[in-house]
């Protein structure tokens, strides 16, 4: 249906829809002290607009508001148009205490009350 409009017409609803997108999406990266959001997210990536995600690579933090979801290891980025997509090897969950470093036994008390 798309295809029967003027060309002028479909530029200014794909505009319409991306400013939408990034006005709904909560979803940013923090990278170097500095934030950019990130329109859309996928298992293994997520994009970026251009000016934001050239020749970026390394470690980022993925935030959603103010939660940290995770961690990510950029290794590769495309342009695609006016998005940059950024392909991560790895992601790891961000968790708000350190992991153990000992198996937790079955049945262990959660916590020692102190002797009066």
């Amino acid at each position: 249906m798309m295809e029967h409009l003027p060309e002028d017409l479909r530029r200014g609803l794909a505009e319409a829809a991306r400013r939408d997108a990034r006005r709904r999406s909560r979803l940013r990266i923090r990278v170097g002290g500095q934030e950019f959001p990130v329109l859309r997210l996928w298992e293994d990536g997520f994009a970026l607009k251009r000016e934001h995600g050239q020749g970026l690579r390394g470690l980022v933090d993925l935030y959603d508001g103010s939660r940290h979801l995770s961690q990510c290891l950029i290794v590769a980025s495309a342009e695609d148009g006016d998005t940059v997509h950024c392909k991560y090897k790895r992601s790891t969950a961000a968790t708000d205490r350190a992991p153990r470093d000992f198996a937790a036994e079955e049945g262990a008390p959660a916590g020692l009350l102190p002797r009066p």
